[in-house]
């Protein structure tokens, strides 16, 4: 996994909405079965909500879904596109899960750090009409704003070598994470309590991943347009594409009602073991239901620019494919897009990260993307570099994927994901 973070004293808070190394190894069996039997078909079927149950990669698919719900996974939403077959598209949830909500394959869900992709999209569009330059100094667009800006470029901020510290380290916006503060964070505020604390590195020195760095190109696109955030991605990159289910949330209530799928996490007593080392009085606010709180209605104005979305499978990957087929950027600024930094030059499996979007090593190949985490739910979302393949997967829990067997299977599911939509089969572990 290439980020997610660090809480208070060290506590492994998975909040930083960190690309995910789709699972290389992830302790998957063999290979899949070319041709799907009629048990197998059976099989598939037993999930909540199954299309493409005919094609060649669905059964193994659904199979690593329904391992992963029984694993003690609330829910799993899944979307693989392989280019030539059908759509497999399917929804599996916790039977304690269904009194709050029936899960369906089309609903809402919030997909965090998969954000930063389409900011970035447009601030490279800008660059693109001359507006932005990668290698415009922070000082020039937020002055007095962030401490040696006039080092840290736009391009640092893209692909995190700014050197700023990561806002979620903050103790109030931590707070707020967990629904223990009822408050709602400006896209200044958030800025400052990155910038307040002391920077991991200089500006260029390495990478790392900081919430911060796309707090303040939020900030940046609003100063060169002199426009809000919201509006702009919805001219510049949902309305073009007819995403109708997405939206950039400033606040709990989901545009669409009772399409967002309810979210998870575990309540006080279980979240220990989940999350080691946090502090005691951290727990996550909202209502109680079988050793889980449901954190739906948590606000999410502190991730703004930096993983504030609410999407669908289905908007994601027409997004995901559209920006690697060239719809959305010419052909400078999506190779410049795609000019990786490794996230750490010791570890090739760690994977590589450009201007929003990371180059992700699979059992199948590497794969294009992001994953993004947010209370409740935690989301990995892939492409081919042509776009003409996808990939989605969702889990309606982010911190207990740190408890090993719920990290196993989660692994598995992406791994079955991903060589799905390369039209591979996950490979043979190799014998030991």
């Amino acid at each position: 996994m290439i980020a997610t973070g660090r809480g208070r004293r060290g506590a492994a808070v998975l909040l930083a909405f960190g690309v995910s190394a789709a699972a290389s190894g992830c302790g998957v069996g063999g290979p899949s079965a070319l041709v799907e039997t009629k048990s197998q078909v059976r099989a598939a079927e037993e999930v909540d909500e199954f299309n493409g149950g005919t094609s060649a990669n669905s059964r193994p698919i659904a199979d690593a879904v329904k391992r992963a719900v029984k694993a003690g996974i609330p829910a799993a939403l899944v979307r693989v596109e392989n280019g030539t077959g059908p759509v497999v598209s399917l929804a599996k949830q916790a039977d304690w899960t269904r009194p709050a909500h029936r899960l369906r394959a089309g609903d809402q869900v919030r997909v965090g750090s998969n954000t930063k992709t389409m900011v970035a999209v447009v601030v490279l569009q800008l660059v693109a009409e001359g507006r932005i330059g990668l290698d415009d100094p922070v000082e020039k667009w937020l002055p007095g704003m962030v401490p040696d800006g006039g080092n840290i470029t736009v391009r640092m901020l893209l692909n995190h070598t700014s050197g700023l510290a990561n806002n979620t380290d903050d103790v109030q916006v931590l707070r707020s994470v967990f629904g223990l503060d009822e408050r709602s964070w400006t896209a200044r505020d958030l800025l400052a309590a990155g910038t307040g604390q002391p920077p991991v590195a200089a500006p260029g020195e390495k990478w790392f991943y900081s919430n911060t760095n796309y707090v303040a190109l939020g900030l940046v696109l609003e100063r060169a347009t002199g426009r809000n955030l919201s509006s702009l991605l919805n001219d510049r990159v949902i309305g073009p594409l007819g995403l109708t289910k997405t939206y950039l949330a400033t606040d709990a209530t989901s545009r669409d009602g009772d399409d967002l799928a309810h979210g998870y996490e575990p309540d006080a007593a279980h979240l220990p073991a989940a999350v080691p080392g946090l502090p005691p009085e951290f727990h996550f606010a909202g209502v109680e239901r079988d050793d889980h709180v449901d954190v739906t209605a948590l606000d999410p104005s502190w991730a703004g620019a930096a993983g504030g979305v609410v999407s669908t499978a289905k908007d994601w990957s027409r997004f995901l494919e559209a920006l690697m087929s060239g719809k959305l950027l010419p052909a400078a600024q999506l190779e410049q897009m795609l000019t990786m930094v490794p996230a750490d030059p010791a570890n090739p499996a760690a994977g590589a990260y450009g201007l929003g979007i990371g180059q992700i090593p699979t059992p199948c190949g590497p794969v294009y993307g992001h994953s993004g985490g947010i209370p409740g739910y935690r989301s990995d979302m892939f492409t081919d570099v042509t776009g003409t393949r996808s990939a989605v997967v969702v889990v309606t829990e982010q911190q207990e994927l740190g408890v090993r067997a719920l990290a196993e299977a989660h692994h598995a599911l992406l791994a079955e994901a991903a060589c799905g939509m390369l039209g591979r089969d996950v490979p043979a572990e190799p014998t030991r």
